[in-house]
C-alpha cells in the first residue's frame, strides 16, 4: 500500500511559479509517480511522471515550465510549475505506480488533490 498526500497548491498570477509536493508513505521502493491535472469539467490529464530512478516524462503542453523531481530518502516528489497560465488551473493530483505510463487507469495510489488557480 502507497499513500500519497499533495500540499502546495493556491492561488498565482500568470507568469508566476508554485512548487506542489507530493508526501508519500507505506511501500514505495520502485514506484514511480506521476502528476495528473483536471480542470472543473473535463477529464484528468497526464502532467509529468519521474520514475525511481529519476527518469522524467512530461505531456507536450508543460514541456519546458514544470520540472518534476524526487528525494527518495524523504518519499518525497516536487512538481515545480514556472511560467503558469490560466489553462493550468486544476486540481492537481499525484499518483503512483510500478509502470511508466501516461494513463490513468494504471495508477494504483491517488493522493486527495490540490486546487491550483491561474489569474490572467
Amino acid at each position: 500500500q502507497v499513500q500519497l498526500v499533495e500540499s502546495g497548491g493556491g492561488l498565482v498570477e500568470a507568469g508566476g511559479s508554485l512548487t506542489l509536493t507530493c508526501a508519500a508513505s507505506g511501500r514505495t521502493f520502485n514506484y514511480a509517480v506521476a502528476w495528473f491535472r483536471q480542470p472543473i469539467g473535463k477529464e484528468r490529464a497526464f502532467v509529468g511522471l519521474i520514475s525511481w530512478g529519476g527518469n522524467t516524462y512530461y505531456a507536450d503542453s508543460v514541456k519546458g515550465r514544470f520540472t518534476i523531481s524526487r528525494d527518495n530518502a524523504k518519499n518525497m516528489v516536487y512538481l515545480l510549475m514556472n511560467s503558469l497560465k490560466p489553462e493550468d488551473t486544476a486540481v492537481y493530483y499525484c499518483a503512483a505506480s510500478r509502470f511508466l505510463v501516461s494513463e490513468p487507469n494504471v495508477y494504483n495510489y491517488w493522493g486527495q488533490g490540490t486546487q491550483v488557480t491561474v489569474s490572467s
